[in-house]
């Protein structure tokens, strides 16, 4: 039975939001002697990085999902369990986020195992959203607006590239740890642009360029703008 998002993203916002919160509980007030907070306060650096990096990808991973049910008017049972999968990774965040803060900087093979869990876990992530994607493609019909089949499978090439290049980053945590942090910022800020959501409304190129030309476009056949074989 298909019904409206409400429920859906009420419930997605509070799992993201206690998620979000969770993660400055690993923010303690050091113990140090008279003259030593400032030392004591910048040897803590690994948390504050970790938090600060966590705080951004959860928040971006709220403001996609946001965007992405911006163009979807309605639920079946199978986005909704897509959905929870999503939320398992969202809810899980907080725990590679304390072994990265507790283990990135003491080198070794530590170092490496959080890493590479942190890695995992945003592999899990990643995977869920085009999970989505994917449901979407194949159940057009819970989409509102246009929706073609050429830009749905667009929204799944580039919802693909989370769940691969952070799943490189699994073998490059055994590497250099450091190396990780620097394409988790890369990846945040590519992820921030919400490639996938703008993928879905963008306008064939085709149609771009008969509105720069004056030309007319060929209708799209069937129902509506959607394709009837939205997947190959």
């Amino acid at each position: 039975m298909l019904r409206n998002t409400d429920r859906l993203e009420i419930f997605s916002d509070g799992v993201i939001a206690i998620a979000i919160t969770l993660l400055v509980l690993d923010i303690r007030v050091p113990s140090a002697k008279n003259g030593q907070l400032f030392h004591e306060l910048g040897s803590h650096w690994p948390t504050y990085v970790a938090y600060v990096l966590s705080f951004a990808v959860i928040g971006i991973i709220w403001v996609a999902h946001h965007s992405m049910f911006e163009h979807i008017e309605t639920v079946d049972r199978g986005l909704l369990f897509t959905n929870l999968f999503l939320l398992l990774g969202v809810a899980f965040v907080p725990f590679p986020t304390s072994l990265l803060a507790e283990y990135v900087h003491v080198g070794g093979s530590n170092a490496h195992a959080a890493t590479a869990v942190y890695s995992a876990t945003m592999t899990m992530i990643g995977l869920a959203f085009t999970a989505i994607w994917y449901h979407l493609a194949r159940h057009p019909e819970l989409l509102s607006g246009d929706a073609d089949a050429a830009n749905l499978r667009r929204s799944i090439r580039r919802s693909l590239v989370s769940p691969i290049v952070y799943g490189l980053t699994i073998g490059l945590a055994f590497v250099s740890p450091p190396a990780c942090l620097a394409v988790y910022a890369l990846l945040a800020a590519y992820l921030a642009g919400g490639p996938a959501s703008r993928a879905l409304v963008a306008k064939p190129f085709a149609a771009v360029r008969a509105a720069a030309t004056g030309e007319r476009t060929p209708k799209p056949s069937g129902d509506g703008a959607r394709s009837s074989d939205p997947l190959p």
